[in-house]
């Protein structure tokens, strides 16, 4: 299997992390999103969307990191990541469908793509401004819900005791967040879900670019705090 990404994607870090913590292997293609290879047409054939990541597996092409992770973990048994038991596996579609739509809608792409990335930054400084003023309290909500419902007090995890799919999905984002210092201390059951994922052993290693290259270069910078 090929997977085409790159390092510090949001969605792309979500497959990388999950696969080096299950050892799956993966023939890694970096898509140079800097230099706009992704909108090549070469890129558009995989996926017309232009987006990383995809993942080709023989003539088989994916896209979508949700649709990928939940393949990875059928392809390899990995039923602790993603049950086969209808109820366990419709309650962690739930949560991925609820990563992918309030929680990356308000915190990714309302609260931080607009700081971070220059694409996504409004050409307007009052419509900016405006922007932020409105994602923030949304994003708020949303974690607040994460912490005190999807996570609650008494699990590490999403999954429970082990971690699901959708907490490979979640910390892609929450770990987002850092590149525009966001302080989630105040969400206590969060901060620990937050702790336990950064403390597995595949973590560090597949989130070091994303670290070198898009938190520490804005360590200096001035945010909007959330």
């Amino acid at each position: 299997m090929r997977l085409h990404h790159h390092p510090i994607s949001t969605t792309s870090r979500a497959v990388t992390f999950f696969a080096a913590d299950h050892g799956l292997a993966l023939e890694h293609r970096q898509v140079d999103l800097f230099t706009g290879e992704h909108l090549q047409p070469a890129y558009a054939v995989l996926n017309p969307s232009q987006c990383v990541p995809v993942l080709e597996d023989g003539a088989f092409c994916l896209t979508e990191s949700s649709a990928i992770l939940k393949y990875l973990a059928d392809a390899h048994g990995l039923d602790s990541a993603y049950p086969r038991d209808p109820r366990a596996r419709a309650r962690v579609n739930e949560q991925m469908d609820w990563l992918n739509t309030f929680l990356s809608r308000e915190l990714c792409y309302g609260f931080v793509y607009p700081q971070v990335f220059p694409q996504h930054r409004r050409p307007d400084a009052a419509v900016q401004a405006a922007t932020l003023a409105w994602a923030r309290p949304q994003a708020r909500r949303w974690l607040g819900v994460l912490d005190e419902h999807l996570i609650g007090p008494h699990q590490n995890h999403l999954g429970g005791a082990l971690p699901s799919l959708a907490d490979y999905l979640g910390i892609a984002m929450l770990t987002l967040g850092e590149a525009v210092h966001a302080d989630y201390r105040r969400w206590r059951n969060l901060s620990r879900w937050i702790a336990a994922m950064k403390a597995r052993p595949a973590f560090a290693p597949t989130h070091a670019a994303f670290y070198a290259q898009l938190v520490a270069p804005g360590a200096g910078a001035t945010f909007e705090a959330l």
